[in-house]
């Protein structure tokens, strides 16, 4: 079993690795662009925010996801080690063909696939799905509205203002782009810290889902390293190809992503940081015009973010057939 769990600690880092690659581009693309901070001083900002998240907000998230949402019957080192695999193999490859997809969602694909694979669908348990879900999916349609809102309230009260105002607009994204790393890294990071304790319920080394200290500290390395390494190909995509991002529209989509992101930590609701912060960019942009956006850059994203979920789950059930057999 001490194999096992070796195996599933493994591919919890490079998740967390991965998880943190994407996480970069959603926290520092906005202040990048709007020329708030460098490239490699807002990386070093969000690496460091995003590492001290685990340590943030307790453990709500990770228990929706490892006891919630997964039945005990299926808390297997097999269902766990197809999860993982599942879930990287489709994130790996959305990261090299340049599509913003949620790798929180790949993660909940790669469950249901794995648990369906071995227990059937009795496996997840309805209750946590429809949180998981509602999360996974109404965060990001809060984040279009509340940004839109957001900077439109902002244009109302700062209407008199001078052109300077940008220069505290852009402070503003620092302070707030912090917070925002930080939550990003209490939601994302206990999703990674969700698998390491199953992995060690699975493998028999806890009797029952309780999170030891260093799961949270290796999980915050994991992640801290990803998003200091940067997805550079996201960060382009995120940060110039849907408009023009001003400083109010970076402070606008920053506090309001950041917020949602932070409520639904507390709430254990998991969240996709991507998705909350790229619908807060367009709903920042919509508030100008409508027309300011490139809706076409947009479709190809939702496209991305619908084909997610189903082929993860898909994949990680050919993982799943492929490691039967195999002593885990």
């Amino acid at each position: 079993m001490l194999a096992s769990f070796a195996i599933i600690l493994i591919l919890s880092i490079a998740y967390g690795y991965l998880n943190g690659l994407h996480g970069s581009a959603s926290v520092v693309a906005t202040i990048i662009s709007s020329r708030a901070m460098g490239p490699r001083s807002a990386l070093l900002l969000a690496a460091i925010g995003i590492a001290i998240g685990p340590f943030a907000m307790g453990v709500a998230v990770a228990s929706t996801i490892a006891v919630d949402f997964v039945s005990p019957q299926a808390v297997t080192p097999h269902v766990v080690v197809s999860a993982l695999v599942g879930a990287i193999l489709w994130s790996s490859f959305t990261l090299w063909a340049r599509i913003p997809t949620s790798i929180s969602q790949s993660l909940i694909g790669g469950i249901i696939g794995a648990g369906w694979a071995g227990f059937g669908p009795e496996s997840i348990q309805v209750s946590g799905l429809y949180k998981v879900l509602a999360g996974l999916f109404l965060s990001p349609v809060l984040g279009l509205f509340v940004a839109y809102f957001m900077v439109r309230l902002i244009y109302f009260a700062t209407q008199w203002a001078d052109p300077h105002i940008n220069r505290w607009f852009n402070r503003g994204q620092i302070l707030v782009g912090l917070f925002m790393a930080i939550s990003f890294g209490a939601n994302d990071g206990q999703k990674i810290i969700a698998m390491m304790t199953l992995g060690l319920v699975a493998t028999g080394i806890l009797p029952h889902f309780a999170v030891p200290e260093w799961v949270v500290a290796l999980s915050a390395l994991a992640i801290g390293a990803g998003t200091l390494a940067g997805g550079w190909r996201l960060i382009k995509m995120l940060g110039g190809k849907f408009y023009r991002i001003r400083p109010i529209h970076g402070f606008g989509a920053q506090i309001s992503s950041a917020g949602i992101i932070f409520v639904a930590g507390l709430l254990g609701g998991p969240v996709s940081g991507a998705q909350v912060v790229t619908s807060s960019i367009l709903g920042a942009g919509s508030a100008d015009r409508l027309q300011k956006v490139r809706w076409g850059v947009v479709q190809q994203i939702l496209l991305g973010w619908l084909l997610t979920l189903p082929f993860s789950a898909l994949i990680t059930v050919i993982v799943y057939r492929l490691l039967e057999g195999v002593m885990l």
